[in-house]
């Protein structure tokens, strides 16, 4: 009975890596978009009041985003901040 198990997460263990990994990389380039868009908003000198008054987006929601306490941001969401910056979302996809 346990070496069936063992066998199935032996064999099992090598994707479930793979696809952490790579949930772990989206993760950082989700964070390196938000930091960008932060960079962006300094730059030009808008403040987070300012710039929930260019998105309609609540303050406290804005400032949680760029703190990467808002885990999941809407591509919506995305474009609307880069857009009140200056800035223009532009997605890829990879292998």
């Amino acid at each position: 009975k346990y070496g069936k198990i063992r066998e199935q997460v032996a064999q099992e263990l090598p994707e479930l890596i793979s696809r952490h990994h790579q949930r772990v990389t989206a993760n950082d380039q989700l964070q390196e978009l938000l930091e960008q868009l932060k960079a962006a908003r300094e730059e030009i000198g808008l403040s987070l009041s300012d710039l929930a008054r260019l998105t309609g987006m609540d303050r406290s929601a804005l400032s949680k985003l760029e703190t990467g306490q808002r885990a999941n941001p809407t591509v919506e969401t995305l474009v609307r901040y880069a857009e009140a910056v200056g800035k223009r979302l532009v997605l890829s996809l990879g292998s």
